[in-house]
């Protein structure tokens, strides 16, 4: 969950780690730090509490620099946020890490080093590894093996970054359960947490894989497996640009995100229909034949992409007629379900990092399950490399925390799916050609919404108060509905839930009054007179109605009702549409409020730990 980056080269590693961070900020923004070996080959450190520009401000004051540096961005899990508890951590001044992880033995491992006579500065988990790594090295090893050594004490997930001021021109790294890739240069290498931190110095990367250990020095890599054998790791260059993740003229990257979603849309379409047809090697090379021989569908996933796989589901069962089961990866992992070797597992994540949802796959393979396939934003992920195949949603870099170009490009992508699977079964040409229509409408529906963006923000004024809010939808808008819950609890620090709205009478219902607003997605489909009666019940009880509706349900403004109506075009992407007008409502509450839009307190986007 944390962010971490180092460098090793000619120039002064200090402006190459804090440009860094900058970009790995969305990872974590507790605490950040800098260790260097100086020219007098001792290591200099700067930490502070707060986010990457405290720490950048500090340097101006107190300079440190060096050609040889690691450095870390915070998000804490052991150890609430604090200078002592930030990273790097060095150990009796001749050995320092930084960590992105959770080691899972800390306890023990500390026990014994307070036998061993070590010192703890912090309550981090991390400091174990720092002194195990310097007792190795204590015993007359070299870094790369007294690091290989401590590593075989750890239990947990790590990727780390280490460097020894006896060894000032060596760069350790070493990668199990959380993500990190190895920059390269000419006459200087580096290594982070993900490639958008080191755009600006090189696009040519190697990503290391699970158990790799990289001995990395000014002009030469070499990396080694888990058993200790020297590897080939493949080197990818990336088509992201440096300026792909800037803010740009936007306030917000979450703002400028919402906006970018008709091209992401686009581009996560573009190359995969031809003719009408939805293309099966979309999903990878040997998808037909998988696909000719799944008789059901299980998802998997976390958070914003677990809302994904629920309109999904709505999808594959009601248009295609495939059985679909829906999980949360946290709990799909251990609640040890009946393996079904005859269904399609299909994972979603927007890092292709997050921890569940890679051991919810792996276990899947263990149990025996049938093939997998990985629905992800990051080509060089470990989701995309480990299933059996995979779909880049192609959403370019999401740098706010709450997802939204993500979430939408993951739905494009599943109805593509959808389609591909369900000509095996319900979906016919004819059917499949008016789906692919309404994809291909969609980037211009997606404007037209946005369009609406100051009548939305006008509504957003009427939130400023509020403590707490009602989600309402049917059917496949549901999940629709919660999505738009978590938007606004995630950046407006707003309690809100989610209900289907036929489900007011079983509880909810006792909630509203003049204080609770609700809100409904109300396209114009089979349900929409059973939620019209639903919307009556809350309007006889007080409640203050917000209703997102098709242009053409009929519904009106009036007293504690205001209709936002949604522009036409619809059909099967309706969810994706009415997504738009939620994100952009929870975004301008936010902003009311006064909070740090891209960057909410207690969460970080990419959930590498558990």
């Amino acid at each position: 969950m944390c962010g971490i980056v180092g460098a090793i080269g000619e120039r002064d590693a200090v402006p190459l780690l804090l440009e860094g961070l900058r970009r790995l900020e969305y990872r974590g923004y507790d605490s950040s730090g800098i260790a260097v070996i100086n020219s007098e080959k001792c290591i200099d450190r700067e930490r502070m509490l707060g986010k990457v520009q405290v720490l950048a401000d500090t340097l101006k004051t107190n300079p440190i620099n060096g050609h040889l540096g690691i450095a870390h961005t915070r998000w804490a899990t052991h150890g609430q946020p604090s200078q002592q508890n930030a990273h790097p951590h060095i150990c009796r001044k001749g050995v320092a890490v930084v960590h992105n992880g959770i080691i899972e033995n800390h306890q023990a491992l500390r026990a014994m080093q307070l036998e061993q006579g070590y010192e703890f500065t912090s309550e981090t988990d991390t400091e174990v590894v720092v002194h195990q790594i310097y007792n190795h090295q204590a015993e007359g090893k070299d870094l790369l093996l007294a690091t290989r050594d401590a590593l075989v004490d750890l239990e947990g997930a790590y990727a780390l970054g280490v460097i020894s001021n006896h060894e000032p021109n060596r760069l350790v790294a070493a990668r199990r359960g959380s993500p990190l890739v190895i920059g390269l240069g000419i006459g200087e290498n580096f290594i982070a947490s993900d490639v958008a931190a080191l755009l600006p110095v090189t696009r040519r990367f190697i990503f290391l894989e699970e158990g790799d250990v990289a001995d990395i020095r000014r002009d030469s890599v070499e990396i080694y497996d888990e058993s200790g054998e020297r590897v080939e790791r493949p080197e990818i260059e990336s088509s992201l640009t440096a300026d792909s993740a800037d803010k740009g003229s936007y306030r917000h990257y979450m703002l400028k995100e919402i906006y970018e979603q008709p091209q992401a849309v686009t581009e996560t379409m573009e190359g995969r229909i031809t003719n009408g047809k939805i293309l099966d090697e979309s999903f990878g090379p040997e998808a037909a034949a998988i696909f000719d021989k799944i008789m059901s569908v299980q998802i998997i996933a976390c958070g914003t992409s677990y809302h994904a796989g629920m309109v999904a589901r709505n999808w594959f069962e009601g248009v295609a007629g495939v059985p679909c089961h829906v999980e949360v990866a946290s709990e799909f992992r251990y609640r040890h379900p009946v393996a079904d070797p005859d269904a399609l597992v299909v994972v979603i994540s927007q890092s292709g990092e997050t921890a569940d949802t890679l051991a919810a796959l792996r276990a899947t393979k263990k149990w025996g399950f049938g093939p997998s396939l990985a629905i992800c934003n990051v080509p060089e992920s470990s989701l995309s490399r480990e299933a059996d195949l995979s779909m880049l949603t192609r959403a370019g870099p999401e740098i706010g925390v709450a997802s939204t170009k993500a979430f939408t490009t993951q739905l494009v992508a599943l109805l593509m799916l959808v389609v591909a699977i369900g000509r095996r079964y319900r979906i016919d040409a004819e059917r499949e050609a008016v789906i692919v229509k309404q994809l291909q409408a969609l980037p211009r529906h997606i404007e037209d919404v946005l369009k609406l963006d100051d009548e939305i923000k006008q509504i957003s004024e009427r939130f400023a108060d509020k403590h707490n809010a009602l989600f309402l939808g049917r059917g496949v808008q549901y999940p629709i509905a919660m999505e738009g819950a978590l938007k606004l609890k995630e950046i407006s620090y707003i309690h809100a839930e989610a209900y289907p709205a036929g489900e007011l009478k079983h509880g909810p219902l006792a909630l509203v009054d003049e204080m609770m607003p609700i809100i409904a997605v109300a396209p114009n489909d089979e349900l929409l007179e059973k939620l019209k009666s639903n919307l009556e019940e809350v309007r006889a009880r007080g409640g203050e109605l917000y209703l997102f509706a098709d242009h053409d349900t009929g519904m009106e403004s009036g007293e504690r009702i205001h209709v936002m109506t949604i522009p036409p075009g619809g059909g099967h992407v309706s969810p994706i549409i009415f997504t738009i007008p939620l994100q952009l409502l929870s975004y301008h509450v936010a902003v009311l409020k006064g909070t740090d839009v891209d960057q909410p307190r207690n969460l970080a986007k990419s959930v590498t730990v558990e």
